[in-house]
């Protein structure tokens, strides 16, 4: 069935919406594919059904949008089915669907979604959400450190196939005259001695931030904000739902622009965040990375922007520094407060005379841009600007 003929199979206002918001239908003849296929579900009224909600949830937990990477007909076909039955739902239900909640706002803040639904009000009026008391969504991130023995620092599972083989080698690689030495009475319990035995010096796993804080500690991605809202506790910081790229969904990011940039300015937009802070509580809500921008030479008060990832960027892109000794180092699965890692590295951080990101590193002066696989970080206006 072709695009058109799917769209013609809608409901009467429904098929006006598609057509009035007038956004991309496919960039691709795979992505047009699949947004025929969604529009062809959202007529045949099956897939915002009650029951059919979850399914939904599930598929919408990675994504921003239903289909590829950008706004098309099948977001709006989908906002404008779900909008009968979001518009009768009380919190504790929409609560309980915070993807597809999510995904239902970000779609109807959409400038082209607003434009097509005003033309055809009341039908498709703007739905709204208590958010901020939502409940807490767990996410894998804040899973709880494994502690190794012996004295050994605490160090977090992430990822698990990098713990279990170091554990394997300790095993393999203990000299056979230890074994030797072991008592008949040690031997005949099944081996559980030997996991007690502790392995060479030389063989101990070493904690992840060992030594000199240096910037590949630091996590940092392409994101993309879905969702800002003004904290209602804090006139100075927003809220944002920040997509990463991960199966567990946006982050929720608290971040103090308001008084830096206009919230038109925060929508929608692609930026640069840290992903390894620790999770902190701003008035009550929690936040779990933060937002790289860029301050004026001469401060603040010169005026604050975000930093820029290369066009084209993807959320959960890999955000790195520039040299061999940093470029394939993995970063940290949760910097460590104490140690201050971000804090010492911070200082060094700028904006080059080509307005690019950069680290500079205050020993050697060598200068490390800070890029993605495509290109390097900006800040669009400012050179000699305070990234933090």
């Amino acid at each position: 069935m072709s695009y058109e003929s799917s769209v013609s199979r809608l409901p009467s206002q429904l098929k006006d919406l598609v057509v009035n918001a007038q956004v991309d239908v496919g960039k691709t003849d795979a992505d047009k594919a699949e947004v025929t296929k969604w529009i062809e579900m959202v007529a045949e009224g099956e897939i915002v059904k009650p029951a059919a909600l979850q399914d939904l949830e599930s598929q919408l937990i990675p994504r921003t949008y239903i289909v590829s990477n950008y706004l098309t007909a099948a977001d709006v076909a989908l906002y404008g089915a779900l909008h009968p039955v979001f518009s009768q739902l009380q919190p504790p239900q929409y609560h309980s669907t915070p993807a597809l909640t999510r995904y239902f706002d970000h779609i109807q803040t959409r400038p082209s979604v607003v434009t097509a639904t005003q033309a055809l009000a009341p039908a498709f009026s703007s739905v709204s959400f208590d958010l901020a008391s939502a409940p807490p969504i767990e996410r894998k991130a804040d899973a709880p450190k494994k502690k190794e023995k012996a004295g050994v620092v605490a160090k977090q599972v992430e990822p698990a196939a990098a713990v279990t083989p170091q554990k394997e080698n300790v095993a393999e690689d203990k000299p056979k005259e230890k074994k030797e030495k072991k008592k008949d009475a040690a031997a005949d319990n099944g081996g559980k001695k030997k996991e007690k035995v502790s392995a060479p010096a030389t063989s101990k796993p070493v904690a992840e931030d060992a030594g000199e804080p240096v910037p590949s500690m630091i996590d940092m991605r392409v994101g993309h904000i879905v969702d800002v809202k003004k904290h209602p506790e804090a006139d100075s910081l927003y809220i944002e739902q920040i997509d990463l790229g991960e199966d567990t969904g946006p982050r929720t990011v608290v971040s103090g622009l308001v008084n830096y940039i206009p919230i038109e300015d925060m929508r929608d937009k692609y930026l640069v965040c840290i992903c390894n802070l620790k999770p902190a509580n701003m008035r009550g809500v929690k936040s779990f990375a933060m937002v790289l921008a860029a301050s004026s030479k001469d401060g603040k008060e010169g005026g604050v922007e975000l930093i820029q990832p290369p066009p084209g960027s993807k959320p959960g892109e890999r955000v790195y520094f520039e040299g061999p000794e940093y470029e394939s180092a993995q970063p940290l699965a949760q910097m460590n407060p104490k140690k201050k890692i971000f804090e010492t590295i911070q200082p060094g951080f700028t904006t080059l005379d080509s307005k690019e990101a950069a680290w500079i590193n205050p020993v050697t002066k060598s200068i490390h841009r800070i890029r993605t696989k495509d290109g390097v970080c900006v800040a669009p206006n400012f050179i000699g600007a305070s990234l933090s």
